[in-house]
């Protein structure tokens, strides 16, 4: 699992993906959401405007990504 330090209070699904470095671009992010291939704490995630908050799992590609709010 890959820990990604992000400001406070919250981060957006697409967002996420791309700072990540998980997906290349803000389009790809779109239909990756939408394909139902994003995983957040477990379930299927189709909101791409999700916000993300401290200790979220992020799981993409079977990769897991850990959201840190960094203050």
């Amino acid at each position: 699992m890959t820990d990604i330090k992000v400001k406070p209070p919250f981060i957006k699904l697409d967002q996420f993906l791309k700072f990540a470095n998980a997906i290349y671009s803000g389009g790809e992010a779109k239909t990756v959401i939408q394909d139902g291939l994003v995983y957040v704490n477990g379930e299927v995630c189709t909101m791409r405007g999700k916000k993300l908050y401290d200790g979220y799992i992020v799981s993409f590609e079977g990769e897991d990504f850990k959201v840190c709010i960094s203050e």
